[in-house]
């Protein structure tokens, strides 16, 4: 199988967990940076990463790397890369996306229509023809320039992986898909303990955690964009992926897995989209406030993403609402809580300072995961 090189994106500050997870499909990491991982793989990557991967934002196969200073230097050595090992003579090619952090070269539209002016002299020389028809699969192009050095890659695919598909309707400041799955995986929650979001919203963290529990591939019930590749990932690959995604489910297991919010309507859209997921039935939510939260079982979890205030009327009532959660959480007194907000003044009003803090981007919105650590629950004899 030939060994290709990929580029996994993700949210930055939680390299490390992606890099986990590429290690447990059993790939080599070739580089970790800033917001992505960089790993081996033969063509059987674009089909398990796309569908396995929880941390990762998208899977683009990386085409090449160097160092430019001026566009006519991005042109000449955008050209010279071997683009007709990717590209077919009938596809569908276009630079969908360019950014550029610290770099000489910073105009994203300027970059994009020189790499496109570039494939395309490239492709002409390969396959001797002066017109494309751009009739066939597509393959959308993504660059990343860093200090100067452009990276290229062909998205494998399509919409954001966030993009499960259990959730048309998300409810008010949500947490993306991918996020709320890196930070359950900071935890050492495991599906034998106890879970509760007292702020469940469209029940992103417990659906997560449910198809973590029961092995569900989160990309198992949506399309790529890599699937029209048959030039470079044959039929097979998919479908062994897919074969291999149903083996791995067990929907038998047993959690107790509870989300809780204030707003009926709420509590509604995230039922229907745990029933999207298929994981309705592993999941108790409750219409209920912050102040009820209580629980008979020891050393369970709270992972929530509660009102941020980002709105000015809603500013004001932060305090109580942060203040009601600290002092429910006092009561269980062997819990575990974990709390990702941009609140500044949240540990004030909690009651506690977290034990761990760890600064992570939401989007283009700065926050924190603060981390109040329980005791661990005591070794059962075997």
């Amino acid at each position: 199988m030939v060994k290709m090189e990929w580029i996994a994106p993700c949210h930055f500050g939680l390299e490390s967990v992606l890099k986990r997870e590429l290690l447990a499909l059993g790939y080599e990491i070739a580089q970790v940076e800033d917001g992505r991982v960089t790993f081996y793989g033969g063509a059987d990557a674009a089909c398990r990463a796309n569908i396995f991967l929880r941390t990762a934002e998208r899977v683009l196969l990386k085409v090449g790397s160097f160092r430019a200073v001026s566009f006519d230097e991005l042109f000449e050595k955008t050209k010279a890369l071997p683009w007709e090992q990717y590209i077919p003579k009938d596809g569908r090619f276009w630079v969908t996306k360019a950014s550029s952090v610290k770099s000489r070269l910073f105009s994203p539209s300027d970059i994009q229509s020189i790499m496109k002016k570039a494939i395309v002299e490239s492709l002409k020389n390969s396959y001797h023809i002066e017109w494309f028809t751009e009739e066939g699969a597509p393959y959308p192009i993504r660059v990343f320039l860093m200090k100067d050095v452009v990276t290229i890659g062909i998205d494998s695919s399509g919409m954001s992986l966030h993009k499960r598909g259990y959730r048309p309707a998300a409810g008010k400041a949500p947490i993306s898909e991918t996020l709320a799955a890196a930070l359950l995986m900071l935890t050492p929650w495991k599906r034998d303990r106890v879970l509760v979001d007292p702020f469940c919203g469209s029940g992103t963290f417990l659906i997560e955690a449910a198809m973590m529990a029961a092995d569900i591939a989160p990309g198992m019930n949506r399309s790529f964009t890599a699937e029209e590749w048959t030039n470079l990932v044959g039929r097979k690959c998919w479908y062994d992926a897919a074969d291999e995604a149903g083996e791995r489910i067990d929907d038998q297991v047993v959690t107790d897995i509870q989300g809780y919010d204030i707003d009926a309507e709420v509590i509604k859209t995230a039922r229907k989209n745990a029933e999207n997921a298929g994981v309705s039935h592993m999941i108790h939510f409750q219409q209920r406030e912050v102040k009820e939260l209580n629980h008979p079982k020891k050393y369970g979890f709270i992972i929530t993403n509660p009102p941020y205030g980002e709105r000015l009327e809603e500013k004001k009532n932060l305090p109580a609402l942060y203040r009601e959660f600290g002092e429910s959480f006092k009561r269980l007194e062997t819990w575990s809580a974990y709390m990702i907000t941009s609140y500044e003044d949240a540990e004030r009003y909690f009651g506690r300072k977290a034990d761990k803090n760890r600064k992570i981007y939401n989007g283009m919105l700065k926050t924190y995961f603060y981390q109040f650590l329980g005791p661990k629950p005591p070794r059962q004899r075997k």
